[in-house]
């Protein structure tokens, strides 16, 4: 059974990237993409992926709030992709429900070891005062 991924990020070249790097894994398939928060919602509504990837700046519904409504109605879960692991935009998305975040920040072959569910590092919880790690293969 197949992990299946949402893709969202106002940048097409990032989609496209992403969408060969983790159809060519195995037991991963991208079922859709968008371009902005609201179809994003849209669509995971419509299509129910396990998992939606999910760039926190996006123009109209930013990623953040996508991430509230897709967390609060229970649609699927959402890991945030940022470019900076301190930023305050990923605390708004962890505290907004996102399951934990992905940097965009790769090297060379890694895209032979695509993210999985259980890389992914989890926010560890309101009132530990601990940051978020990120997820680094």
């Amino acid at each position: 059974m197949s992990i299946r991924v949402l893709l969202a990020d106002d940048h097409s070249a990032i989609r496209m990237g992403l969408a060969m790097i983790l159809n060519g894994a195995d037991g991963i398939e991208v079922v859709a993409e968008a371009s902005d928060g609201l179809s994003a919602v849209r669509k995971a509504v419509a299509l129910r992926p396990d998992v939606v990837l999910m760039d926190v700046r996006m123009p109209g519904t930013d990623g953040i709030e996508a991430t509230r409504q897709l967390v609060s109605q229970g649609v699927c879960q959402v890991l945030v992709l940022t470019t900076f692991d301190l930023d305050e935009n990923v605390y708004g998305a962890l505290r907004a429900g996102a399951a934990g975040f992905l940097l965009r920040r790769r090297r060379p072959g890694d895209e032979r070891h695509p993210p999985r569910p259980g890389h992914v590092r989890r926010h560890p919880g309101p009132g530990t005062g601990l940051p978020p790690r990120p997820y680094r293969p």
